[in-house]
């Protein structure tokens, strides 16, 4: 593939706009949802695993394993769990696309505005790709998590068990898990809101003939990476992406990228 990307100050003959920035209130909105699907999880499986592990203590001090009941109750939660999330991540992940594009489509709109240019937007074959891509990934990401926190409170609970631990200490244990599946679904939730803002608004600039952007560092975050602040005013074609690190990429797409991108729309003086 042949690159297009370039490192000059200004394009030749065209107006750099501004960008489109994710929605911190998007972003917001889409964790608090998020936690509360966690949330209601949590305590369920608190609750019945507490009431389950007290009712076979004098077991376990006992060093007799209950670790079929213990094991039917996990099975009892998965199952009741991820179901839920199934139907919960579909409808999560259908609100948030729609409330992405909303905003990108009006954001870019107004952006084109500013420089005297109307549109209408319609929903295009692409924009209906990258619409539907948004679904897919947040659906994947959503069921991710109950299958990875009840595989690892399973290994807790048996843990447990079988070193003799009290209810207490399983708690406080999956107090601590719960702390790791609350920071996931906070990176989910930044991370997919600076993606999704890019995949949408980037299917947009392709429809009106947009085809060059200038990378735009974030200077966000006390580590960033060296070669996306390297990147910062590079111009590169928006179908194909900016090389960077060997690999085309885009603003938002590599895991806590905040950078955005400047479009420039062609054949306009500075």
């Amino acid at each position: 593939m042949t690159s297009r990307s370039r490192t000059i100050a200004q394009p030749d003959g065209g107006k750099v706009l501004r960008p489109v920035l994710p929605n911190a209130g998007i972003k917001a909105a889409y964790r608090k949802r998020l936690m509360a699907l966690i949330d209601d999880m949590q305590a369920s499986v608190v609750y019945w695993l507490r009431a389950k592990y007290k009712q076979n203590t004098p077991l376990i001090a006992q060093d007799s394993i209950p670790a079929n009941e213990l094991q039917y109750e996990m099975d009892r939660l998965g199952t009741q769990w991820l179901n839920k999330f199934d139907d919960g991540a579909q409808k999560l992940a259908e609100w948030f696309a729609q409330k992405t594009k909303s905003y990108t489509d009006g954001s870019l709109k107004a952006i084109l505005q500013e420089a005297g240019i109307g549109v209408q937007w319609k929903m295009t074959d692409t924009m209906r790709d990258a619409y539907q891509a948004v679904i897919h990934e947040q659906v994947g990401l959503i069921r991710s998590i109950p299958r990875d926190y009840l595989m690892e409170v399973q290994g807790l609970v048996m843990r447990s068990v079988q070193v003799g631990r009290d209810a207490s200490y399983l708690t406080d244990e999956l107090t601590k898990r719960y702390g790791i599946t609350q920071r996931r679904a906070e990176l989910i939730s930044r991370d997919q809101n600076n993606k999704a803002t890019s995949v949408m608004n980037r299917a947009r600039q392709l429809e009106i003939g947009i085809t060059e952007a200038k990378w735009r560092h974030s200077h966000a975050g006390q580590h960033p990476r060296i070669s996306h602040l390297e990147a910062d005013g590079k111009i590169y074609n928006i179908a194909e992406g900016c090389k960077i690190d060997g690999e085309y990429i885009w603003p938002g797409e590599k895991i806590n990228c905040r950078c955005t991108a400047k479009p420039i729309l062609p054949g306009w003086p500075q």
